[in-house]
């Protein structure tokens, strides 16, 4: 039994692995290809975005232009080699959650803004499972926009409003919010507060228990914290 708690939905960079160092690593590489510099501020912008939007801002902060697709492509060959030759750390509490979740026939999904190959790479050097992903070629608006988790949803059979979403960026929880989920904030950067949205400093205070108690608050109408 599992209540009004019908799916759980994670977010990746940034929630389940610590890959924030190595995009910063391989936009600054691409951005010296374009002759400007990168700065932290920089990529804190990007936190949460597609490829495109990414790919756009850095072509907006370029010294000498390049043609958009091949920009990406050198984005997505820097950052999947670096996970390739030097793996990803997970975050603490991710591997505990999933196995807490899987254990008690929840179902889960792994929800990303990132592109195919590089949710790949993560997952074989995490070793983490996802029965249904979806990433940034499954839909044809990403976060923030809803048709991420909607699509999630849909695949799952299971109605948004049951589908706790585990989230760390703003984009990622505007993404979640306009669909109809309840959303649980684990901010890798700090974030606007806001009156009744449930957040945790990381996964590890995040179990089973918490979520059905947000899936529950909810459907009631009165997030828990």
């Amino acid at each position: 039994m599992t209540g009004g708690l019908g799916a759980v939905l994670f977010d990746m960079d940034g929630l389940l692995v610590d890959s924030e160092p190595l995009w910063f690593e391989a936009e600054r590489t691409v951005m010296a290809r374009l002759g400007s510099p990168w700065t932290p501020a920089d990529q804190h912008h990007l936190i949460g975005s597609t490829l495109e939007r990414g790919v756009a801002y850095m072509l907006g902060k370029a010294a000498r232009p390049a043609d958009p697709a091949l920009v990406g492509h050198w984005l997505m060959e820097a950052v999947t080699g670096l996970v390739t030759t030097r793996g990803v750390p997970l975050l603490p509490g991710a591997a505990e959650l999933l196995a807490e979740v899987a254990a008690a026939g929840v179902a889960r999904a792994l929800v990303t803004s990132a592109q195919r190959r590089f949710m790949t790479a993560v997952l074989a050097a995490t070793g983490l499972e996802f029965a249904l992903t979806v990433c940034g070629e499954d839909v044809s608006r990403g976060k923030p926009d809803p048709e991420p988790y909607l699509r999630a949803a849909a695949l799952l059979g299971e109605p948004p409003g049951s589908c706790v979403v585990l989230e760390d960026s703003a984009t990622g929880i505007a993404a979640a919010e306009a669909a109809g989920c309840p959303v649980i904030a684990v901010p890798s950067m700090p974030l606007p507060p806001r009156p009744g949205r449930p957040a945790a400093r990381s996964l590890a205070e995040v179990d089973l228990p918490r979520l059905r108690e947000v899936a529950a608050g909810f459907a009631a109408g009165s997030p828990s914290s």
